[in-house]
């Protein structure tokens, strides 16, 4: 990410593209109250210096009922973060990876469509080296 100094109307806009990724920049530059050219100019920085790092949708929890959801907490073996971290990006199934503290050095997000899909992604983590144990636990309904 290239250096770039974030303020307030940079938060702001972040803020109003995570509520709708399609927000025209009419729409950003009446909502923040500035002009169109410094919300464009503002989002071609945010693109360029990677704090963006693209756009995605959100899909009503009803259309994704078919998706097998999990929460895995991992712990790792000494120095070998990056390594497992490198392995593990290359699951597809591992739709997010992030570092805690405490107890567990990494908590992943599975997703997948079927259970044995499920039990092979759990067969793939539990081969990669640096990974001592693991947690998991399904995701049965969200409130």
């Amino acid at each position: 990410m290239k250096h770039y100094i974030y303020d307030t109307l940079d938060s702001e806009l972040i803020s109003e593209l995570r509520k709708d990724g399609r927000a025209t920049i009419s729409y950003l530059a009446e909502t923040l109250k500035v002009s169109r050219a410094t919300i464009q100019n503002r989002l071609d920085r945010l693109i360029s210096s990677g704090a963006i790092l693209g756009f995605t949708i959100r899909i009503h929890e009803a259309l994704d009922q078919g998706t097998i959801k999990a929460i895995m907490l991992i712990e790792l073996s000494g120095q070998s973060t990056s390594q497992v971290i490198r392995k593990m990006r290359g699951i597809p199934e591992l739709v997010k990876l992030h570092t805690t503290n405490g107890a567990w050095d990494l908590v992943a997000e599975i997703h997948t469509t079927t259970l044995s899909e499920f039990d092979e992604v759990l067969r793939k983590v539990r081969e990669v080296d640096g990974i001592l144990n693991s947690e998991t636990s399904l995701l049965l309904s969200s409130l």
